[in-house]
């Protein structure tokens, strides 16, 4: 059974831990044994992508000394994802154990996808769902092709989710634009990022959705706020919540 160290972003274990409960059981179910190491803080992404490079330096090297022993590394976000594999270099470029790190350390979809290789989840979820393409998962891990990129379509997020007996994803007209929230952009650029915002959950309304999911708890947590005050007859549910329910485990 693989053994999976289970890292959860600073905003799940603050205002959605159902989602990372979620996430253990999907895990648990298919065969992982999961700890979850209580001296694990923030990625540093906050910090980093606010320019305060050198204050997320330490997070970094927390995380390679709290994560690097173990299998894996799972976490239920591709933005906290990417930042561990593709913008920690700078701050542990050669360091012992960081490569495997890079390597070991995965968004929920792509390890169930990847790693485990389901060939299909068993469950019932009986509503017409809207995937949010996060852009960190979809453009930096790569869990999908990007509809800017000449390649063949293919999607890991859809795949797990079209096995659910029951589940109709609709089709929306821009499958893959951006939310808006972008972290400290929703606070900088708040009317622009409510504008967009919008723009997604007009999409998915018109597409006939009940259920908003993605991979990223960011995003839908800020068209969660949008859905809320402007009283959309939407929901959202991380996709760690839809598999879970489907399977039966909560």
């Amino acid at each position: 059974m693989p053994a999976v160290g289970l890292f959860i972003p600073c905003y799940v274990d603050q205002l959605y831990p159902h989602v990372g409960l979620a996430t253990v059981q999907v895990l648990e179910r298919h065969g992982c044994t999961v700890e979850y190491p209580e001296d694990q803080t923030c990625c540093g992404q906050p910090m980093a992508n606010s320019g305060c490079a050198e204050d997320a330096r330490p997070l970094a090297e927390k995380f390679l000394r709290v994560f690097g022993r173990y299998e894996y590394v799972v976490a239920p976000a591709g933005s906290c994802v990417s930042m561990v594999r593709n913008h920690y270099e700078g701050f542990l470029a050669g360091r012992p154990g960081f490569d495997r790190l890079k390597r070991t350390t995965y968004e929920l979809c792509e390890f169930l996808v990847d790693v485990l290789k389901l060939p299909r989840v068993q469950g019932r979820f009986p509503r017409r769902v809207g995937l949010h393409q996060s852009c960190h998962a979809l453009r930096e891990l790569r869990v999908g092709a990007g509809s800017e990129r000449r390649v063949a379509p293919f999607n890991k997020v859809q795949l797990l989710l079209s096995e659910l007996e029951g589940l109709q994803l609709v089709e929306l007209q821009r499958a893959d634009e951006c939310c808006g929230f972008g972290g400290t952009f929703a606070v900088n650029e708040e009317a622009v990022s409510c504008m967009m915002g919008r723009d997604r959950l007009e999409d998915h309304q018109r597409a006939g959705a009940e259920v908003v999911t993605g991979v990223d708890m960011s995003c839908l947590m800020h068209l969660d706020g949008l859905i809320r005050r402007e009283r959309r007859p939407l929901r959202v549910m991380h996709v760690a919540e839809v598999l879970a329910e489907a399977e039966g485990l909560s």
